[in-house]
């Protein structure tokens, strides 16, 4: 989607499962949500992953401000030890998801050169990066600590859900945080980008 003041990409994820990677640009600032692989058909011999093309990125790696990834899976945040070759930029997650993403970088010998900062859904408290504030809210997933987040661009809101279920009961005791998205709706967002995952289902 392109506005006159802002624009969101996807360089994998959209149509497919896996290699999940959103740009958002406005002026010159971008930020990035989740970093994933995805993984190989059945006659894809002797590929073991597939990751997001990243040569846009690459080309604009001065303007990338920050990484937001919404939860552990593999198809989040399993191209970050590539991405972080190409940009750099400081990684915020969830403490359980960042536990995962240093476990995936110390494999690469990257742990200790990468910026990884905590975010807490429960607060209220927006990173705030160039053009952007980025607000995470809670949702539920197969994987605890999962959020989604409300992106303040110049040209309005954008609420990305992530991966996420209606689940009222969850295993850690932390359902999807309704309440914050209703609180979003009377902002008048002006796109909502959210999973749908077997939703023929």
């Amino acid at each position: 989607m392109v506005s006159d003041r802002f624009q969101v990409a996807f360089l994998g994820g959209l149509g497919e499962v896996g290699k999940n990677l959103m740009v958002l640009e406005a002026g010159d600032d971008i930020i990035i949500v989740d970093a994933g692989i995805g993984f190989p058909e059945e006659d894809m011999f002797g590929v073991n992953l597939l990751i997001p093309d990243l040569t846009y990125l690459r080309r604009n790696a001065s303007r990338v401000r920050a990484i937001f990834i919404t939860h552990g899976h593999e198809d989040h945040i399993g191209g970050l030890p590539y991405l972080l070759q190409e940009v750099d930029a400081p990684v915020y997650s969830t403490k359980l998801t960042q536990g995962l993403i240093r476990a995936r970088l110390k494999e690469r010998k990257l742990a200790k050169t990468v910026d990884l900062r905590l975010i807490d859904p429960d607060d209220n408290n927006p990173v705030r990066i160039g053009s952007f504030a980025v607000d995470a809210f809670r949702v539920c997933h197969s994987i605890p600590d999962a959020v989604g987040f409300a992106v303040e661009t110049p040209g309005g809101l954008v609420v990305i859900t992530g991966d996420f279920k209606l689940d009222p009961v969850p295993v850690d005791g932390r359902p999807t945080d309704l309440q914050k998205l209703r609180s979003y709706a009377g902002r008048k967002p002006l796109l909502l980008i959210s999973d749908s995952v077997h939703i023929e289902a």
